[in-house]
């Protein structure tokens, strides 16, 4: 284990000589103390700010950022060129992708998967600042390549978003929605594997309120 005053890095790490960790911020917050658990994979090129704290098993690509004020659950996994912004909460066994962007103040929950170039928004008047307020992704989701999800939104529990899509407005539980404005358009109950591996795609996820 690494221990000093504003850094706290569990056992077994695995961390490259060119990652920094415990990044000073401009910003001014409550504690400069960045704690990493057990079992970390940091790669060449990540930026760890101070005053975060994230769970077990994290591993980074190269050039990831995870910025300060953010609480991250354990297995937490972001890949090449992606940048969790501050006052974040993530859940466990979160996947983010390459060239992912989570905005200030989202919130993502347990389980989900962000794939490559999606980007969400917290700002509904740009520099205002006063009301900013990410998405929230709910347990499970799934977030298709180069979605836009708009500042405030829901995604529901188990949902999918199409790629491409712009997502204005909530997404129900365990649908499927794309487009532009994205809008729900079945169930992910009523999808069928194309490749004939299995007979439903999430035939695993149970339905639940």
């Amino acid at each position: 284990m690494v221990k000093n005053k504003f850094l706290v890095i569990g056992k077994n790490g695995s961390i490259d000589r060119d990652a920094k960790l415990g990044y000073r911020t401009g910003r001014k917050i409550g504690s400069r103390r960045l704690k990493i658990g057990s079992n970390a994979t940091v790669r060449k090129g990540t930026v760890i700010y101070e005053g975060t704290e994230i769970g077990d098993g994290l591993e980074t690509g190269h050039n990831a950022v995870i910025r300060e004020e953010n609480s991250i659950g354990d297995n937490f996994k972001i890949w090449n060129n992606s940048t969790v912004d501050y006052g974040c909460k993530i859940g466990n066994n979160v996947r983010v992708h390459c060239n992912v962007y989570v905005s200030q103040f989202t919130t993502i929950e347990d389980d989900v998967f962000l794939a490559p170039g999606v980007i969400t928004a917290n700002d509904p008047h740009p520099i205002c600042t006063r009301c900013m307020k990410g998405p929230a992704v709910r347990k499970g989701a799934k977030i298709g390549a180069g979605a836009i999800l708009l500042p405030g939104v829901v995604i529901g529990r188990y949902s999918l978003v199409g790629a491409g899509s712009v997502v204005t407005g909530d997404v129900p539980p365990y649908s499927v929605a794309y487009g532009n404005p994205a809008r729900a358009v079945k169930s992910i109950f009523n999808l069928k594997c194309r490749a004939k591996k299995r007979r439903r795609p999430y035939e695993e996820v149970k339905r639940r309120k």
